[in-house]
């Protein structure tokens, strides 16, 4: 199983872009997935997860401004942001909890993508 993150780019303040993390292999149940970032020099923080029952959780740095969503039939998780922060500047990360077709279980991380908040 891979996850494989895009979207990610240069933005002024106050633009907005929209994160991809498409799930590849033998995929039989994805559970909960989530999107870390790390800003440099920082720990890595959870930025929004969302489980199989459609309950998300967005952490209160983001809250109202990005939304998590996520097309099982496509196994790909997406993170809408909007009214982009310089603070929201990191590598932005996919996690996933899989269970594949012989009933193991992965944790997977994605390869990141930079989001840059500048003017």
């Amino acid at each position: 199983v891979q996850l494989r993150a895009s979207g990610g780019g240069l933005v002024e303040p106050g633009g907005s872009l929209r994160l991809s993390c498409t799930a590849s292999g033998s995929i039989w149940i994805m559970n909960t997935m989530t999107w870390y970032r790390q800003a440099p020099g920082k720990e890595r923080e959870l930025v929004a997860d969302m489980h199989t029952s459609a309950t998300t959780g967005v952490a209160d740095s983001v809250k109202g401004r990005f939304t998590i969503s996520r097309d099982d039939d496509r196994n790909i998780l997406y993170l809408q942001m909007s009214d982009l922060k310089p603070e929201d500047t990191a590598v932005y990360y996919c996690y996933a909890d899989v269970v594949d077709y012989s009933g193991y279980r992965h944790n997977t991380w994605g390869q990141g993508t930079q989001v840059t908040v500048s003017s």
